[in-house]
């Protein structure tokens, strides 16, 4: 069923003008002029096809096809009210889905997380993995970290980070390149081709080679010892970027964990 287009601008200044029988008090509450408050009127009397009001010796009084909407009129604002609070109660909500790429979750986000929920036992976090085309609406999505040279079409932040850097076994092993799907170069030397920078780095950890992957992903597997680095780490056009549509951005939420993250 088609829904009647609804004047709610002029159904607000009715309600305050009825409640107050004054468009100069009614003007003091909406924060508008009083002549503002008298054309809102007077286009819904037109709108409506009624009169809402009448002047008196007494002063404003209200017409009875005013009096006869206007208990629907008010318990429509109070639903109104209620939906406003239940769609901002979800700001306060714990739980929140974050797309990620696999080998950052398993090698960075995981650890990070659980580091973030030891300070609130009430966060909970569901982790699906991210898509080229991220659909923030069809799969629920809160927060994303991709993989590029900026957030694109979303807003963002981007993860911190030295970089790029070179890994390989402590002690040395094989010295040829491992590839991976999206690394800078692919070289056609390489004993392995691994499907993305975590597994290149595992590849690395038993000698299959030098991986150069972001500095993120190895920052623990160099604080363990289990690479060693190969030379410094260089700065890329590339890296992590925490995104999400301008709605979600806001969220109280999810301002709260992007800086979390970023911390």
């Amino acid at each position: 069923m088609k829904r009647t287009h609804l004047p709610l601008n002029g159904l607000r200044v009715l309600d305050a003008a009825a409640r107050h029988l004054s468009f100069t008090r009614a003007a003091d509450e909406l924060a508008v002029t009083p002549a503002a408050v008298g054309q809102q009127i007077r286009a819904l009397e037109d709108t409506l096809g009624v009169v809402l009001f009448r002047r008196t010796t007494k002063g404003l009084e209200l017409t009875p096809e005013a009096e006869a909407g206007l208990v629907a009129l008010r318990a429509g604002f109070l639903q109104f009210e209620e939906s406003v609070r239940a769609m901002q109660a979800q700001q306060s909500s714990k739980s929140l889905t974050i797309a990620a790429p696999r080998d950052l979750s398993a090698k960075w986000l995981m650890a990070r997380l659980a580091e973030i929920a030891r300070g609130d036992g009430e966060l909970r976090f569901r982790l699906v993995p991210a898509d080229e085309a991220l659909d923030f609406t069809e799969a629920n999505l809160d927060l994303a970290i991709r993989w590029g040279e900026g957030p694109g079409e979303h807003e963002g932040e981007a993860l911190e980070s030295d970089g790029m850097v070179t890994v390989e076994r402590p002690g040395g092993g094989i010295d040829t390149p491992i590839a991976w799907a999206g690394c800078l170069a692919e070289d056609a030397g390489s004993l392995v081709r691994v499907a993305d920078a975590g597994l290149a780095l595992d590849a690395a950890a038993e000698g299959l080679g030098r991986a150069t992957v972001p500095e993120i992903i190895a920052r623990a597997e160099l604080a363990s010892g289990r690479v060693v680095p190969v030379g410094e780490a260089k700065s890329s056009r590339l890296g992590y970027w925490l995104v999400a549509p301008l709605p979600q951005w806001r969220q109280k939420k999810v301002k709260a964990l992007v800086e979390a993250l970023g911390a």
